[in-house]
């Protein structure tokens, strides 16, 4: 059964993906980290979709990951079925096709600021608050944040939220490129919604190849990247098309070097 608290609602080719636990403020636990990425599957797979706009219901962006979800844990189950679980719905999220929008609607702590930086543009409002609270609780971020943090953002400002404890504000985020525009409050995703709609207007294979070779020059994806267009590349090939054909007839290949 789905999980409620993970909802995908489509507006023509933009899908907006929202994380709906407004009581908790948008904390996640396990169910909700395998519904994520169970959403990923069904956006991936669905071709009509250009753009993604990922928000959080009520008053929070996510205030990360759920203390009551993971407290109890001893350590090894917390660090590969909490930890690295995590990590891996977070890169699943980080490596969508295509263009991913967070509307930073309400404070992004920990695991919930891990979250917006999966994200390809984050648009916050004036009010929230920004931060990565871990060494507080006596642990480290754990879906990234001191590594896509890093890349994407910089060390400096990552040390800032993590050693130091500093809480940003919107506006102090911006000037740190951890978020690209600051609005006002309650229009995040109008905001969003408004940007999706110009960039789903444009090639969406150009798309999904900037944002792949953007990862490259960016270090991420460990090569997968590089594999990925490689392949769209060999696939529309001849040599490719007579390849398969030979293989099916269980004949010699006679590869031209069509492009």
């Amino acid at each position: 059964m789905a999980d409620e608290r993970i909802r995908i609602e489509r507006e023509g080719h933009v899908a907006v993906l929202t994380v709906s636990r407004p009581d908790k403020l948008n904390a996640l636990d396990i169910e909700m980290l395998k519904a994520l990425s169970a959403a990923c599957d069904k956006i991936e797979t669905d071709t009509d979709i250009r753009v993604v706009i990922l928000t959080g219901e009520g008053k929070a962006f996510s205030a990360g990951g759920d203390i009551k979800a993971w407290g109890a844990m001893g350590p090894n189950e917390f660090g590969h079925a909490w930890v690295r679980f995590g990590h891996r719905v977070f890169e699943r999220l980080a490596t969508l096709r295509m263009p991913v929008i967070a509307a930073m609607n309400g404070h992004a702590l920990g695991g919930g600021l891990e979250l917006a930086a999966v994200a390809d543009v984050r648009i916050a409002e004036a009010q929230i608050k920004i931060g990565l609270p871990e060494t507080s609780l006596g642990m480290v971020p754990g879906w990234s944040g001191t590594q896509r943090l890093v890349s994407r953002f910089g060390a400096q400002a990552v040390r800032r939220m993590v050693l130091a404890g500093e809480m940003l504000t919107a506006e102090e985020a911006r000037v740190l490129g951890i978020v690209d525009h600051v609005v006002e409050p309650g229009s995040a995703l109008a905001k969003a919604k408004e940007q999706a709609q110009k960039i789903a207007a444009h090639g969406p294979a150009a798309l999904e190849i900037c944002k792949l070779m953007i990862a490259v020059a960016n270090g991420e994806d460990n090569g997968a990247a590089v594999e990925a267009l490689g392949s769209i590349l060999a696939a529309k090939t001849g040599d490719m098309k007579e390849g398969v054909a030979a293989f099916a007839a269980k004949r010699p290949a006679e590869f031209k070097g069509e492009w």
